[in-house]
C-alpha cells in the first residue's frame, strides 16, 4: 500500500494495516567475510537503536502533539524512555491484565473494527542519530522488531510508513529520507488499533516499542530472501538440500553463489557454485547420508553462502544452519524422521517480572536450559511469534516448536465461558482476510528456514470460519514440509479442515480416551492441558499413561511454562510479585495470570519435579535383583549417559554404584544387580536409580540426573512388643491431667478439651494445642471448583468443635488420655485423639475420623498444633524434596532433606495450600541449636506433614502475601489424608474420584511426637 499522507482513520480500517512496509523475508544473517559469519559475529552493517529516546504521552489522539515529527519541533525538553521496553512499565499509563475479555469491555461500547477515541494511549518517540559512516552512500533501512499496537513512522520530518501487527517485523526503506550526519527519527505508536481486536491473548496490555530497533544497510548484491529445505529421502538417511535465494535487486552484470554445505567438525559435505537468474538462483544437491536433527540429536549444518560479483569477489557472506529432518503424517500419526513423536510440551510466553515482554537473551538462555533439564521437548510460542534468537536457541538445544501467529479474537465469541460467536472475527468476514493473512505470512517468511518448526499454528482460540481455513491453506500450500494446527474448530466442525490434527483444549483424560477410541481420523494432541495455575499439576500422570496405550495420542503442552506476575512495591517499599487488579486495572481478571511452571523471577516452582519425572525419556524400573530401562527415545540410546544406583536403609546412603549402560532407541534392557543382604540389618530400604550426564552438554553440567526410578522395600524388625522401661507419674485433677517422667511432662486439660503442653527438659513445645482439621486453604484449582461453597461446612468444623468425651487409661508402662469431638455440621461425625504418653516421653498421637452421609469430600484430615516461631528449622525422612501431593507425588523421592520452616510454604502469586509433603516417616522441627520435636510414623503407614509459619485460616484470607501477619508460630500440621490437588483446569474441574476423600469414609492415623533434646 503506498501512501504519502498518514491518517489516524487507518487505526480502524482493516483494509490498511502496512503502508510502505516492506515484505517480510528470511532472518539470515549476512556479513562482508566469511570469517565474520562462521565465528557468528554482530553483524557490521546493522547499527542499533536501542536505548534511550525522547519520549511523550498522551492517553488519546486528540491530545498528542501531533506535529512533532517536524524537522523544527524542538522534544529536547521531552522525558526519556528506554527502547526496548513497555509504555506502561517505564511510568506512564497502567498495565492492565485481562484474560479472555476484551480490555475495554464495559468501558466503551465497541464492535470490530472501531476503537476508542477518548482512550487510545499514544506514545511519541524521538530519536536523534548520526548516520554511521559504512552506511553513508549505501541503502538504509529500518527494521522494527516489535511495536505493539500500531505506529506511525517519520525521518526528517517526512511520512515513511505504518504498520501494524506486534509481534512480527516491520521494516522501511528510509533511503530516500536519510542525510549524512544528523537524521531525526519519529514514532508515534498506538495502543489500540484495528489490530488490537486481533490481540486478545491472555497477558497484560502493554503498548511500545518493545523489540530491538536497528538501521541496517546491504551490500551492492544482497541476498534479500533465502529459503533453505533440507529435505530426507524415504528411508531417513540421504539428505537433498534445496536452496533458494533472491537478491533485493537484478543485477546488470553476473552474481554468481557458492554453496558449501559443512558438518559440525567442519567438513565439507557438498558444494555448488551457480548463477542467478533474474536476481533468482535454485540449487538442488544431494548431501548423501547425513546426519538427522531432532530434540534429541540437534544435529545442525552450515550452509556457507558466498555470494560473488562479476569479478569474482566476495560481496556478502552468509551462514546459515541446516537440520535434516521430515515431519510429516504417516498412517494417522505425526511422525518426525519416520517415528512416531511425542510431544512433551509446554506454553511460553515470552516474560519477565520486570521488563514485560522486552525479554533478554539471558532470559532465553535460562529458558532454554530449564526445558532441557525438565525433560521438556516442546514449546508452543503462546500465542505469537517470539523473538527470532528464540528460534535459533530451539535448533541448536533441541526443542520441537509449534509457531504461532499474532491472532486471538477470544473476547468475540466466548463470554464468561460461553460459546457466543455472534460477532466473532475473523470467522467468514473476508474482508478481515487480507490483516489476518499477513501476519501468517510475516511469521512464516521470517521463520521458514528453523528446523526446530515442525507446525505452523493458525493462532489461537478465535472460533473458526473461512478466514482461518484459508490461512491454513496458505501455510499448506507456502510451506508443505511442516502440518498446521488449530484447535478452534473443536466449536465449529464444519471447519474441521482447518487442522491437520485434533487438538483440543483442557480435555479430560477420559474424553481423550474416548476420542481415541472413536477410530479417529487424526492423532490427538492437547494444545494446552493441565492448567498450572497455583498449586497445580495433580493428575498430569493420567495423560502421560495415554502415551504408550494409545499410539495416535501425541502429547501435549502443559499450560504454562512462567507466572506473569510483575514487580511492585507495596505501601512499606517492599517489592513483591503483582497481579492483575494490583494496578488498580479494571477491568482485570486478576490472578489468572499465575500459571507457570517457573515463578515470575525465574525460579523453578516444585511443580517442575513431578513434570520432569513424567516427561523423561527414559524409564528406570528398580528391584531387589535387577534394574529395568526402558528407553522410550525415537533416536538417542544411553551411550553419553552412566547409571548411578544408590542403596539406602533408613534414609542413610549405605552404598552406591556406577555403571555404563547400553540401550538402543526403543529399546529395554534389564542390568542384574547384586545388594547386600537386606534381611540381616531390618529396616526400610529404598534402591534409587538415575542416568546421569557422563559429559557436559549445552544445557546441563556433567553428572547431570536426567532420569529417575526408586523401589522401596521394608524388611521388617522381628515383633518385639516391649515397651520402654521407667516411672510414669499420672495426675488427675479437677481441669486437668499429667502426665510425667524423666525429664518430661505432659499436660492435658478436660476444660480446652486437648493436650495443652509437652515439654521436654524444662521446654516447652506446644503455643497452641492440637485440634482436629478439616480446611485447607483453597488452592486456585479450589476455588475455580467453587470449594469454598461447596465445602465450607469444614471451615467451620475446623474453627471450632465440642468435646464431648475425656478418657484416662492407664498401665504400668503408659497412661493414655483420649479425647472425642463433635461437630455442628451433622450430628453423626465424630473424631477421637488418643495420646498415648510411653515412659521415655514418647507420644503415640492416633486419630480416629467416623464419618456420615451427606456432606460434601473433605479437604484435609489432619490434626494441627503450632509451636512458637523459634522453631524455624526442618529435616524431614519422607517423598521430596519438592512439595507433593497425593496426585502429584509421581517425581517425588524418598530422602532426608531439610528447610528452615520460611522456605517450605511455595510462593504461589495467592497465599494457598503448599508445601505439603506425602509419605512422611519422620520430619524433625527444631531451633537453631537444633532443639525440639520429631513427628515420626510407620514406613508402612506413613502420615501427610505441612510445616509452615502461617495456619490454614491465615492462608485463607490473604490475597497477597503481604497480607500475611507477622510470623508468630510454625505451625504442624499432621494428616491422614488430604485430597489431591487436580490441574485438569482451573474453573471447574474436580479433583480426580481416588484422590478424593469421601464424607462417610472412615479414616484413622497415627504418628508418634518425640522430644529432641540434644543437638545431634
Amino acid at each position: 500500500m503506498g501512501h504519502t499522507k498518514p491518517s489516524l482513520d487507518w487505526l480502524q480500517d482493516v483494509s490498511i494495516f502496512r503502508v510502505n512496509r516492506l515484505d517480510a523475508h528470511s532472518d539470515h544473517r549476512y556479513y562482508s567475510s566469511m570469517a565474520s559469519a562462521t565465528a557468528g559475529l554482530p553483524m557490521e552493517m546493522h547499527h542499533s537503536l536501542n536505548g534511550s529516546w525522547h519520549f511523550s504521552y498522551a492517553v488519546n489522539p486528540a491530545s498528542r502533539i501531533s506535529e512533532f515529527y517536524e524537522m523544527d519541533y524542538n522534544c529536547s525538553a521531552w522525558e526519556h524512555i528506554q527502547v526496548p521496553g513497555h509504555i506502561q512499565l517505564q511510568g506512564w499509563g497502567q498495565a492492565q491484565y485481562v484474560n479472555t475479555m476484551y480490555p475495554w469491555d464495559g468501558l466503551a461500547d465497541l464492535r470490530p473494527p472501531h476503537i476508542s477515541q477518548d482512550h487510545n494511549p499514544v506514545g511519541s518517540y524521538v530519536k536523534h542519530f548520526d548516520l554511521p559512516a559504512h552506511m553513508q552512500d549505501k541503502p538504509v533501512y529500518i527494521s522494527f522488531q516489535g511495536v505493539e499496537s500500531a505506529f506511525y513512522l517519520w525521518l526528517n520530518g517526512e511520512f515513511v510508513g505504518y504498520s501494524e501487527d506486534s509481534f512480527t517485523p516491520s521494516e522501511f526503506d528510509l533511503t530516500p529520507y536519510i542525510r549524512d550526519g544528523s537524521n531525526k527519527l519519529a514514532v508515534e505508536v498506538y495502543q489500540r488499533s484495528t489490530g488490537s481486536w486481533l490481540e486478545d491473548q491472555d497477558f497484560w496490555r502493554f503498548s511500545g516499542i518493545f523489540r530491538d530497533v536497528y538501521l541496517f544497510t546491504v551490500p551492492k548484491h544482497h541476498v534479500w530472501d533465502l529459503r533453505v529445505k533440507a529435505e530426507l529421502d524415504d528411508r531417513y538417511e540421504n539428505g537433498t538440500l534445496k536452496v533458494d535465494l533472491a537478491l533485493r535487486a537484478d543485477p546488470s552484470a553476473p552474481v554468481h553463489a557458492l554453496l558449501e554445505l559443512k558438518d559440525a567438525a567442519g567438513r565439507t559435505c557438498l558444494t555448488e557454485t551457480n548463477e542467478f537468474q533474474s536476481g533468482m538462483l535454485e540449487v538442488v544437491a544431494e548431501a548423501g547420508r547425513v546426519h538427522l536433527w531432532s530434540a534429541e540429536s540437534p544435529y545442525l549444518y552450515s550452509l556457507q553462502i558466498s555470494i560473488l560479483d562479476e569479478h569474482g569477489e566476495l560481496v556478502e557472506a552468509i551462514v546459515q544452519k541446516v537440520g535434516f529432518r521430515r515431519f510429516e503424517m504417516k498412517d494417522k500419526l505425526m511422525c518426525l524422521n519416520g517415528k512416531r513423536i511425542l510431544f512433551k510440551g509446554v506454553n511460553r510466553h515470552e516474560f519477565n517480572c520486570r521488563s514485560g515482554r522486552a525479554i533478554t537473551k539471558q532470559d532465553m538462555l535460562w529458558d532454554i536450559q530449564t526445558l532441557k533439564r525438565s525433560n521438556i521437548n516442546a514449546v508452543r510460542t503462546s500465542h505469537y511469534p517470539n523473538q527470532t534468537l528464540w528460534y535459533e536457541l530451539c535448533d541448536e538445544y533441541g526443542v520441537y516448536v509449534i509457531d504461532e501467529m499474532n491472532l486471538e479474537t477470544h473476547g468475540s465469541w466466548q463470554k464468561m465461558g460461553a460459546v457466543e460467536p455472534s460477532w466473532n472475527i475473523p470467522g467468514n468476514d473476508l474482508q478481515w482476510q487480507d490483516i489476518v493473512l499477513d501476519r501468517a505470512r510475516s511469521m512464516l517468511e521470517r521463520d521458514k528456514n528453523h528446523p526446530s518448526i515442525l507446525i505452523w499454528s493458525c493462532g489461537n482460540e478465535s472460533y473458526a470460519g473461512e478466514v482461518i481455513l484459508n490461512v491454513s491453506n496458505y501455510f499448506r500450500e507456502t510451506d508443505p514440509s511442516r502440518l498446521v494446527h488449530y484447535e478452534g474448530v473443536f466449536h465449529n466442525r464444519k471447519y474441521d479442515a482447518t487442522s491437520d490434527m485434533e487438538s483440543r483444549m483442557y480435555a479430560k483424560p477420559a474424553d481423550i480416551e474416548a476420542y481415541l477410541q472413536s477410530q479417529p481420523a487424526k492423532p490427538y494432541i492437547s494444545c494446552e492441558y493441565m492448567h498450572a495455575m497455583g498449586n497445580s499439576v495433580g493428575g498430569l500422570h493420567k495423560y502421560t499413561e495415554l502415551e504408550n496405550k494409545y499410539p495416535m495420542y501425541q502429547g501435549g503442552f502443559i499450560w504454562d511454562y512462567i507466572d506473569q506476575a510483575l514487580v511492585k512495591k507495596d505501601r512499606f517499599g517492599r517489592e513483591y510479585l503483582a497481579y492483575g487488579g494490583d494496578f488498580q486495572d479494571r477491568p482485570s481478571d486478576y490472578s489468572f495470570c499465575g500459571n507457570g511452571l517457573v515463578y515470575a523471577d525465574r525460579q523453578i516452582t516444585p511443580k517442575m519435579q513431578e513434570v520432569k519425572f513424567l516427561y523423561q525419556n527414559y524409564k528406570l524400573e528398580p528391584t531387589r535383583t535387577h534394574i529395568k530401562i526402558v528407553n522410550e527415545s525415537l533416536f538417542t540410546g544411553t551411550d553419553h549417559l552412566l547409571l548411578e544406583y544408590s542403596l539406602y536403609r533408613d534414609g542413610k546412603q549405605i552404598r552406591i554404584w556406577q555403571t555404563n549402560v547400553d540401550v538402543e532407541a526403543q529399546n529395554q534392557i534389564s542390568i542384574p544387580i547384586e545388594l547386600p543382604h537386606m534381611e540381616e540389618v531390618p529396616g526400610e530400604y529404598c534402591l534409587q536409580a538415575s542416568l546421569k550426564l557422563k559429559e557436559a552438554l549445552l544445557w546441563a553440567e556433567a553428572g547431570f540426573e536426567v532420569a529417575f526410578g526408586q523401589k522401596i522395600v521394608a524388611i521388617q524388625t522381628p515383633s518385639d512388643r516391649s515397651l520402654p522401661s521407667g516411672a510414669l507419674k499420672v495426675v488427675e485433677g479437677d481441669v486437668n491431667i499429667g502426665v510425667m517422667g524423666k525429664d518430661f511432662s505432659v499436660l492435658f486439660s478436660k476444660q480446652v478439651g486437648s493436650l495443652v503442653s509437652i515439654r521436654y527438659s524444662g521446654r516447652e513445645m506446644i503455643a497452641v494445642p492440637p485440634t482436629p482439621l478439616f480446611w485447607r486453604a483453597t488452592t486456585d484449582n479450589d476455588k475455580g471448583t467453587s470449594l469454598g461453597f461447596t465445602a465450607g461446612a469444614w471451615y467451620a468444623a475446623s474453627s471450632a468443635r465440642k468435646w464431648a468425651k475425656v478418657e484416662l487409661q492407664q498401665t504400668s508402662e503408659t497412661a493414655t488420655v483420649s479425647f472425642e469431638y463433635t461437630f455442628s455440621i451433622h450430628s453423626e461425625i465424630r473424631v477421637r485423639t488418643a495420646y498415648t504418653v510411653y515412659a521415655d516421653g514418647v507420644i503415640r498421637v492416633r486419630t480416629c475420623y467416623k464419618g456420615a452421609e451427606g456432606l460434601p469430600n473433605l479437604p484435609i484430615v489432619a490434626l494441627s498444633f503450632k509451636m512458637t516461631s523459634e522453631y524455624n528449622q526442618s529435616e524431614w525422612y519422607a517423598m521430596g524434596p519438592e512439595e507433593n501431593y497425593i496426585d502429584r507425588a509421581c517425581g517425588a523421592r524418598l530422602a532426608v532433606f531439610s528447610s528452615p520452616v520460611d522456605q517450605l510454604p511455595s510462593r504461589y502469586l495467592v497465599p494457598q495450600e503448599s508445601g505439603n509433603r506425602t509419605g512422611v516417616r519422620s520430619v524433625k522441627i527444631t531451633d537453631a541449636n537444633g532443639l525440639g520435636l520429631m513427628i515420626k510414623a510407620d514406613p508402612l503407614a506413613p502420615v501427610e506433614c505441612n510445616v509452615s509459619p502461617y495456619s490454614a485460616f491465615e492462608l485463607e484470607q490473604a490475597n497477597h502475601h503481604w497480607e500475611l501477619p507477622e510470623v508468630h508460630y510454625t505451625v504442624v500440621t499432621v494428616a491422614g489424608r488430604q485430597m489431591g490437588v487436580g490441574g485438569d483446569d482451573s474453573w471447574g474441574a474436580p479433583v480426580h474420584d481416588e484422590y478424593l476423600i469421601p464424607s462417610n469414609q472412615d479414616l484413622e492415623f497415627e504418628f508418634y511426637i518425640c522430644g529432641i533434646t540434644v543437638k545431634e
